[in-house]
């Protein structure tokens, strides 16, 4: 049983049964141009996109490169950190200088303003050897949601956190195998969540003040041939935007039903994560990774580990802050 300091572990929510597939109630966005690679960074595990409002800039990581970057559009700066242990998600800070970030053990700030300045934990959760945080994001509240997952991608032994401002961390769904992608409704009551390695999207009920799930059900399985859910997004409209590890491409989908409204293609497999910036908040930037490929795969996709950018004809919404 897994548990953070002062805590007790969480029991799994009882999933409940699907239910019959409902028309969407949303219209589809339009692509207006086509995905281009703005940074061949070759991440080996590309993740943790986000959008700088403080900075416009896109802060993204390569989690088994070890590697925090960051690209300004407006005038291509790039910059890279590189740390002693995995990074894997990143939020910017309201009340601090610097970011929360999750490093391989638990949940730090890091000062990107301060060369040659470590990251420095606040809280480790108790977790096996074998663990690894994942993916991460705040809530609309500035609470910030983290998973854990087993490093070799075989067993649910991970579990899904919410840390909050005050540095209080509290387990909330256990026997994850592959944590990713934290994201929520248009109006801040509904929480999706994936379990990458079993393929499968989960949508909770979520009470905003309290900042708890109940009433899981599962939302979306993707069949094997268009891969495994991995880093999500959500749009102004309320559309989900999901990445398709092994799959080519992100997918929109009407958040109540599901059902998919667009796709946008990539010319790598690994497609890993997304976020909306740029000062409209119409650009889609998209990080993939060459991590799984074969020298072979490598040699077709050239381009596996990039940061990839695409314009659309609506907005998304601007990432939450972490409130402490």
């Amino acid at each position: 049983m897994l548990a953070s300091v002062g805590q007790s572990a969480a029991a799994p929510i009882a999933a409940k049964k699907e239910t019959p597939l409902l028309p969407a109630s949303l219209p589809a966005p339009r692509l207006l141009d086509a995905p281009a690679c703005v940074w061949d960074a070759q991440a080996e595990l590309g993740e943790g996109t986000l959008w700088s409002t403080r900075e416009s800039a896109l802060y993204w990581v390569d989690i088994l490169g070890r590697r925090l970057h960051r690209w300004r559009p407006e005038d291509g700066q790039r910059r890279s950190w590189t740390f002693d242990e995995q990074i894997s998600a990143v939020a910017e800070r309201a009340n601090g200088q610097g970011l929360l970030v999750t490093l391989r053990r638990g949940f730090a700030v890091f000062d990107p303003c301060s060369p040659g300045t470590p990251p420095r934990y606040l809280h480790q959760p108790d977790e096996p050897a074998g663990n690894r945080f994942n993916d991460g994001k705040c809530d609309p509240q500035g609470r910030f949601w983290g998973g854990t997952m087993d490093d070799d991608c075989q067993a649910p032994a991970g579990t899904l956190y919410r840390f909050d401002a005050d540095g209080r961390c509290s387990p909330q769904e256990a026997g994850i195998t592959v944590s990713n992608g934290p994201t929520w409704s248009a109006d801040g009551r509904t929480f999706y969540f994936s379990d990458t390695a079993i393929g499968r999207t989960y949508a909770y009920d979520f009470d905003p003040d309290k900042g708890s799930l109940s009433n899981r059900r599962e939302w979306l399985r993707l069949p094997k041939s268009q891969g495994f859910p991995d880093g999500m997004t959500t749009d102004a409209a309320g559309r989900i935007w999901i990445c398709h590890w092994a799959g080519h491409c992100v997918s929109c989908h009407d958040p109540i039903s599901a059902q998919e409204l667009c796709r946008i293609e990539l010319p790598v497999a690994n497609v890993t994560d997304c976020a909306f910036g740029g000062p409209d908040l119409c650009t889609l930037y998209i990080s993939t990774a060459w991590s799984g490929l074969d020298e072979a795969q490598r040699a077709r996709q050239p381009l596996a580990g990039g940061l990839f950018a695409v314009t659309l004809d609506s907005p998304g919404v601007a990432s939450p802050q972490f409130e402490g």
